[in-house]
């Protein structure tokens, strides 16, 4: 079956980490009660800073902060297309936002969507 993935890549200070954790996982429950295939948040543990690119450069990590790597699986874009459009009417997404203020600079959120190409 062909799927689609939202993935994004973030800095979070690494004294928020723990409010991160906190609100991913409220967000985890509204992204898979609208449908999502499945959702993951991964903390940097391997990540190095490269000389022109890397993921740490990518979000202009600073020395404070980690990097999270995050995805959202969905069965089409169509599918996805559906829920990001019930999450704009969810009540709980506004209370996420509000959360997320101070947690993490959205502005340095690099994020997309992809179609599979290759499925093992």
């Amino acid at each position: 079956m062909a799927k689609y993935v939202d993935g994004f890549v973030i800095a979070v200070p690494k004294s928020k980490l723990d409010d991160y954790k906190k609100l991913a996982r409220a967000a985890s429950k509204v992204w898979m009660d609208l449908g999502a295939l499945d959702y993951q948040e991964l903390v940097a543990d391997d990540v190095p800073y490269g000389k022109e690119t890397s993921f740490p450069r990518a979000v202009q990590r600073k020395n404070s902060e980690t990097v999270v790597f995050s995805w959202i699986t969905y069965k089409s874009r169509a599918h996805r297309d559906k829920i990001n459009e019930q999450l704009m009417k969810d009540p709980r997404m506004e209370k996420l936002m509000a959360d997320a203020e101070g947690v993490f600079d959205p502005s340095r959120m690099i994020y997309g969507g992809f179609t599979s190409l290759v499925s093992a």
